[in-house]
């Protein structure tokens, strides 16, 4: 009884050190400071192993590289090439977006051409679109266009098969519950199908621009955005043959950062305000 009046008694935690734990717990649930963490901890160690191999040429420390990407703002034009590479990769995504929603529409309608459109994909989608960089080469020459073919083949399959899923994955009775109220054509597809497939279609979206991204990267290597000029990757090559390594890195983490920012603002963006806010994912 002397412990309970005393206040010795034992009990869940209160005042300002239950508070402080509380707020410190929201903070760690944001999904931006977790990440940053990871990221904190990946530039520690770049910045440790960097310094325990002392060659700048093979591994540039972390505060060399980031000297470098604040240099390549203001003094060689890294983010002209970061925009030059984003010109093209949303001329070709919206082109390949418009081609996959045709075909799937077709493939939709009609069993045969469901059909086609898989066995095509199925054929297409493996093969890595880089591949067809001499081809297109070969037809369309050092260019633009030789890099939207390149492009529109990486998004077309994965975001196609996507669509073909989630709109396969609707359930019969939101499709009688659509039929019912006489749904037809494109109101049926705009007010049934799509909100029920968007997860698919959202993440065919994901897809599609991953691919994109990394195979744009990947040809810019070889002639930049047009016959050796412009873009991330002609940046990131020029860099490699004058062995400025740490300046091949700040181009690295400019993709990165595209990457990231992409995701974080476009895709999670479109997550929260549909599915997520209609608690169709967590």
């Amino acid at each position: 009884m002397t412990h309970i009046i005393n206040g010795d008694h034992a009990g869940p935690a209160s005042g300002p050190a239950a508070t402080t734990g509380w707020r410190a717990g929201r903070f760690l649930e944001s999904i931006a400071v977790r990440r940053m963490i990871v990221l904190v901890v990946l530039a520690l160690v770049w910045e440790i192993a960097a310094r325990i191999q002392d060659n700048p040429i093979m591994l540039p420390t972390f505060s060399a590289a980031a000297v470098a990407f604040w240099d390549g703002i203001w003094n060689a034009d890294l983010l002209g090439a970061a925009l030059g590479s984003l010109i093209v990769l949303l001329k070709a995504y919206f082109l390949a977006l418009a081609i996959s929603v045709a075909l799937v529409s077709f493939a939709v309608a009609n069993s045969f051409l469901r059909d086609a459109l898989q066995t095509v994909a199925a054929m297409l989608n493996p093969l890595p679109a880089i591949a067809l960089l001499p081809l297109a080469m070969l037809w369309f020459g050092l260019g633009e266009a030789s890099l939207l073919f390149v492009l529109v083949n990486a998004v077309i399959w994965p975001f196609a098969l996507a669509a073909l899923s989630g709109f396969e994955s609707v359930p019969e009775t939101q499709r009688l519950v659509g039929r019912n109220y006489g749904l037809k054509g494109p109101a049926y597809v705009w007010y049934i199908l799509i909100p029920s497939a968007l997860p698919s279609l959202i993440s065919g979206l994901r897809i599609g621009w991953a691919f994109a991204w990394r195979t744009l990267i990947a040809a810019e290597l070889v002639f930049g955005v047009n016959s050796g000029q412009g873009g991330l990757g002609w940046f990131i090559f020029r860099a490699r043959n004058e062995l400025f390594t740490d300046t091949v890195f700040a181009g690295l983490a400019t993709v990165i950062l595209i990457g990231l920012l992409v995701e974080a603002v476009v895709f999670r963006g479109i997550e929260s305000a549909t599915v997520r806010r209609w608690g169709v994912m967590r």
